[in-house]
């Protein structure tokens, strides 16, 4: 195998592949990245078995031929080149030669014939706005759960309806729910699978290049597929029951306080510095057209802050872990949010203020005894 490739385009490409290459692995050719000529382009694949993604870049080929060469070394070697065109060598003993300006390298490759082969991909089910589902991603990811025992919760729960899209995550003690009305292009019928998290990292990678993109996406029985262009990410679904999140939302609020999000979120930072290291417990006392925000560790100090709201009902103190409402403030995009409320022992619900219309953002949090 023999080509030349642009440094720049290599490097971009290279970047993306090295989420899904295995770092710590058994198997050391999951360390290494495929690397096929075809006609005026070579493929650049990985996988670590969970996730895979394939991606192009154009070059000018010599002599066609496949080979794997280790994808780290390779993209931190590649990256410190000068800008301009690298002359890559593959021989029979499956050493990689590198030609670019005056740098001359050799990297110990492996034969492809022990590479895993990826599954093709079936006819696209639909094709969904690259820019909304990275945005419900960035929404959700959060709640999903640290906990590798419950690998259920270890993604979002994703739901394809002929009107839109519904993207869940929770790890139990709170639950990110979005929504999001938009034409798909393709979708008959409805169609539900869980997403891994690093399936999830890896799309919200593919978006910071180009969100204004649509993916083609398909899913057979084991495996899920995103096709931006000609890059082409597949992963593992993940097994088993999702909660029925539906229970989990609350019916009703009897009370609620909007409050600017950027104040509100400045506040709890504050307070959230003398909060208990452990469980990040925080008080908020709902007042009188005010909203009193309190922490304190006994041996070190304590804080308060207040908020001036528009609110009249009964007064309220509820616990929460102040880390939780931080994610949600943090990516909210509104300007205003609402806390809707029952009372000290039953969940709150954050939610964006006059939204727009088009998408349901919901953030539902579990109370703590303090």
């Amino acid at each position: 195998m023999e080509f030349s490739v642009s440094k720049s385009d290599l490097v971009r490409e290279l970047g993306l592949t090295q989420g899904v290459v295995e770092k710590k692995t058994t198997i050391p050719i999951l360390s290494n990245i495929l690397v096929e000529t075809d006609h005026d382009q070579i493929w650049l694949t990985a996988t670590d078995l969970e996730l895979g993604i394939r991606c192009a870049c154009p070059a000018r080929i010599k002599k066609e031929g496949a080979g794997t060469i280790p994808a780290r070394r390779l993209l931190d070697y590649v990256r410190l080149l000068p800008d301009s065109d690298l002359q890559v060598k593959l021989a029979e003993n499956q050493w990689a030669s590198f030609v670019c300006g005056r740098s001359r390298t050799r990297i110990a490759g492996m034969s492809r014939e022990s590479f895993p082969e990826l599954p093709q991909m079936p006819e696209p089910l639909a094709e969904i706005p690259l820019s909304v589902l990275s945005q419900m991603i960035a929404s959700t990811i959060f709640a999903i759960s640290a906990e590798e025992s419950r690998f259920t919760l270890n993604g979002a729960l994703l739901i394809l309806k002929e009107n839109g899209l519904i993207m869940v995550a929770t790890d139990g003690h709170r639950l990110a729910l979005m929504e999001k009305h938009v034409d798909l292009p393709g979708l008959v019928g409805s169609y539900r699978a869980l997403l891994p998290r690093k399936a999830m990292n890896e799309i919200q990678k593919l978006a910071s290049d180009d969100a204004s993109k649509k993916i083609e996406f398909s899913g057979n029985d084991n495996h899920l597929f995103f096709k931006i262009d000609k890059r082409l990410l597949l992963s593992r679904k993940l097994t088993g029951n999702f909660p029925d999140y539906e229970r989990v939302l609350p019916k009703d609020h009897p009370h609620s306080v909007v409050m600017q999000r950027e104040e509100f979120k400045a506040a709890i930072e504050r307070v959230a510095q003398f909060a208990d290291e452990r469980s990040r417990a925080i008080r908020l006392q709902m007042l009188k057209d005010e909203l009193k925000i309190h922490s304190s560790i006994s041996e070190t100090g304590e804080s308060e802050d207040s908020i001036l709201v528009d609110y009249s009902g009964p007064e309220v103190e509820i616990g929460f872990n102040a880390l939780y409402l931080l994610d949600f403030l943090r990516s909210a995009d509104q300007p205003e949010v609402a806390l809707h409320f029952k009372d000290a022992n039953s969940a709150g619900e954050l939610r964006p203020h006059a939204g727009p219309a088009e998408s349901v953002y919901r953030y539902v949090v579990m109370p703590m005894r303090i």
